[in-house]
């Protein structure tokens, strides 16, 4: 068999990429998704409760927001990574010697 690609071949190496690229947009959109909740989670950071209870609640969800904060960042992490993963498949998904991927 020869190692040349065909034009099939590029072409679900095109699709794969895209499907990569997708994916990656995905979880940025959810990623980003989570900036309603840590809005809403400010509002409640910023009520003026003066109980103990009001207070204990604040902290609580004050905790849960910083949580959120660095998932939030950790996602966009990840579909840069996953972006720049889609840049690769063509390159990896190249036929070998023996005609397979």
């Amino acid at each position: 068999m020869s190692g040349s690609i065909t034009a099939a071949d590029a072409n679900a190496c095109g699709s794969r990429s895209f499907e990569v690229q997708q994916l990656a947009w995905r979880v940025a959109d959810f990623a980003n998704s989570l900036d309603a909740s840590m809005i809403r989670f400010r509002r409640v950071q910023m009520a003026e409760w003066q109980s103990p209870a009001g207070q204990a609640y604040r902290t609580a969800v004050s905790l849960q927001a910083a949580a959120l904060g660095r998932a939030r960042e950790r996602l966009m992490a990840a579909s840069e990574a996953v972006l720049r993963h889609s840049q690769q498949v063509p390159v990896s998904s190249q036929r070998t010697p023996g005609g397979g991927f």
